[in-house]
């Protein structure tokens, strides 16, 4: 981010515009809207610029600009339309302690002017710092079809109310008293009743909250999918933008967390298999401390949090504190990894059924039906499979699987550094070991990249760029 973004107080403040054609006139639309004293500098200047001068509701001085045209003013914009004489009266306004723009060259700008949603005193300011502005058009249009015109108006009276509304205590009850407000009860007493309607409905919604008892928290158990914020389902990100407290594993991709409130506790429940670990009854203890508390937590895993998410530990954890909970799950890491390669998990004539195992549980590596898993034709998705691929090749071996099987290992899955290893399970190790893959992968057994599919048979690792 090269820009950051903020609002500028110009209430009373000096602005300049040197210029008087259609670029000046974009800008003085924009800047009236504000409070600022605004000042434009034009030898010829357009028969409105003229017309505003006239009403008072700006100071037009109708020469070229000279120094200290832009003393004391807090924002300057250059306007000409001319490239020789927009670097000239940048160059007085920097001398004068301006900040300055010029218009269309951002390259010499200060500050930059965004598209603006205005809803007084909800104001949306949307920049792309240059890059796409029929983008940042787009963006605005869509939200300007979004937000009410009415939005403007409730939050005026909200603001006059907002000392009122400090006898709720602060966090969620207040929260939960202005996001009734403006998404439900304001919008209904306005359209019934106009502003006095509205101001009615805040006193009657107040006395609703002050006489409520203390607020139950509860838990929501979501799933954080694969890694890819566009695979997070409309249920988590709604949840995610509600919570009070949050609860990740060490998994769950930094974008993800990023959709959270600025306001809302991060608290990380980070598990390694046989490394270091938040234990599982520390990570009950804490969804159940901060739910009785009164808080919305969502604790958040990745993938799907109903596959080998220890998920029934802590409902149970829950259920016997009292607390209530639901689950949003989420895109499990092998329906994204196995959609990575081209192929499905089940395939007529080749598969019907396929088997969800972990390479290690709680008592190391993990024990299962290794000639079952051997036979011919079998599909299975291994999670947490990395550490423990030495075992898991020589077990099959062991049982008779043909050596030749193809196995694809995929690092990350749905992520921009995903990475596709296939090989055989002869070779599995030590192709993972020269691999030398650091974040979560996912083990198939039975599969192949689709774009591997038509190598000869004597398949050699290799790693798939997709």
């Amino acid at each position: 981010m090269k820009h950051f973004p903020i609002f500028v107080a110009l209430a009373g403040q000096r602005v300049v515009v040197s210029g008087g054609g259609e670029a000046a006139l974009a800008k003085l639309r924009l800047l009236m809207k504000s409070e600022a004293r605004l000042t434009v500098v034009a030898s010829e200047a357009a028969p409105e610029i003229k017309s505003w001068a006239q009403s008072g509701r700006l100071t037009l001085i109708n020469r070229a600009m000279e120094p200290g045209d832009a003393l004391c003013a807090r924002l300057f914009y250059a306007a000409n339309e001319d490239d020789a004489e927009d670097a000239r009266v940048a160059g007085l306004a920097h001398a004068d302690g301006a900040l300055v723009n010029i218009v269309d060259n951002l390259a010499d700008s200060q500050f930059i002017t965004p598209a603006i949603v205005d809803r007084d005193p909800v104001v949306v300011a949307i920049g792309t710092e240059g890059a796409a502005p029929v983008l940042a058009r787009s963006i605005k249009k869509d939200l300007e079809e979004k937000l009410s015109p009415t939005l403007g108006i409730l939050a005026r009276i909200g603001k006059a109310f907002r000392a009122k509304a400090d006898a709720l205590p602060m966090g969620r009850k207040r929260r939960d008293f202005w996001t009734s407000f403006y998404f439900d009860k304001g919008p209904l007493a306005h359209e019934s009743a106009g502003d006095a309607g509205v101001e009615a409905a805040l006193d009657g919604l107040l006395h609703e909250y002050l006489q409520q008892e203390k607020r139950e928290g509860s838990v929501d158990l979501v799933g954080a999918g694969p890694g890819d914020p566009e695979l997070l389902t409309l249920k988590a990100r709604k949840a995610l933008h509600e919570a009070d407290v949050v609860i990740y594993d060490r998994l769950v991709a930094p974008e993800i967390l990023e959709l959270a409130r600025r306001e809302a506790v991060m608290l990380s429940a980070g598990k390694e298999g046989f490394g270091p670990s938040v234990s599982q009854d520390e990570i009950n203890a804490m969804i159940v401390e901060h739910a009785q508390a009164g808080a919305q937590v969502v604790r958040l895993k990745s993938g799907d949090p109903t596959v080998f998410g220890r998920l029934d530990e802590e409902i149970d954890a829950c259920d016997a504190a009292g607390v209530t909970w639901r689950i949003i799950p989420g895109i499990t890491s092998a329906s994204a990894a196995v959609a990575s390669l081209g192929q499905s998990l089940t395939k007529r004539g080749r598969n019907s059924g396929v088997r969800f195992l972990t390479g290690h549980d709680t008592k190391g590596f993990a024990d299962h039906d290794w000639r079952a898993l051997a036979a011919p034709g079998e599909v299975a998705a291994i999670y947490m499979g990395k550490k423990s691929a030495r075992f898991i090749q020589g077990r099959l071996l062991m049982h008779g699987i043909d050596p030749a099987t193809p196995v694809t290992v995929i690092e990350n899955a749905s992520r921009a550094n995903q990475r596709i290893l296939a090989t055989t399970i002869s070779e599995l190790e030590p192709t993972l070991s020269t691999a030398g893959l650091t974040g979560p992968a996912l083990t198939f057994i039975g599969l192949a990249p689709r774009a591997a599919l038509d190598v000869a048979e004597d398949i050699h690792p290799q790693e798939i760029a997709l």
